[in-house]
């Protein structure tokens, strides 16, 4: 059976994982690879793999990894100081050292631990998502939501491993054995989801994270 991009709409195709048994759909057009439907967890065992994370901001490591992104896709780019943090996860530690360390004042949302839409309605300066993206489903609703809630000059920023395009080392890559990580991009097709959403790439390190306007 055919699969389409969910992003660009072209033919995919299909990559098997022979460790894991799972089945991928690649876009050459726009380098998206998604995994299939029938491979992606249940919400219930989504939800323990969130549980066995161990994310503290009392850790200075992961802090340090947090001020590294602030550093390089937020700060130099963001008008002004209310700000979102989708996906904000069991511990927002995020939004916390914007609020503490930079002045920010932060929204939070996440499916399972702030699972009340308080962004409905409201327009911000800045939205942040890290590690989140490469857990939906339908990429494209979720950057239309992002691109909704945004002010004018509003700024996303967007933290996500992007994937190697050569497909044994995308077999062999780390990032898929996390069982709930579904969706996987790389700047090109960040490029091609700000085109079909009205936002503009204005930074990457072409590796991890992207900033739209």
């Amino acid at each position: 059976m055919i699969r389409y991009c969910k992003i660009c709409g072209h033919k995919t195709l299909k990559i098997f994982n022979k460790r894991s048994g799972s089945i991928y759909h690649s876009c050459k057009a726009c380098d998206y690879i998604f995994k299939d439907e029938h491979f992606i967890l249940p919400a219930e065992k989504e939800f323990q793999v969130y549980e066995n994370h161990n994310n503290s901001i009392y850790d200075p490591k992961y802090v340090k990894y947090f001020k590294k992104f602030i550093h390089s896709a937020v700060l130099k780019y963001c008008n002004g100081k209310y700000g979102l943090d989708f996906g904000s996860g069991p511990s927002p530690v995020l939004a916390m050292i914007l609020e503490r360390d930079y002045g920010f004042n932060m929204d939070i949302y996440d499916l399972f631990y702030s699972p009340k839409a308080v962004y409905q309605g409201k327009k911000y300066d800045l939205i942040t998502s890290t590690e989140v993206v490469e857990h939906l489903k339908d990429p494209l609703f979720y950057f239309k939501t992002f691109k909704d809630c945004l002010k004018k000059d509003g700024l996303l920023s967007i933290m996500t491993l992007f994937h190697p395009k050569d497909y044994e080392d995308f077999l062999d890559w780390f990032y898929i054995r996390d069982m709930s990580h579904i969706s996987f991009y790389t700047l090109k097709t960040m490029e091609t989801i700000g085109k079909k959403n009205g936002l503009k790439v204005i930074y990457s390190d072409s590796e991890r994270y992207v900033s739209f306007k």
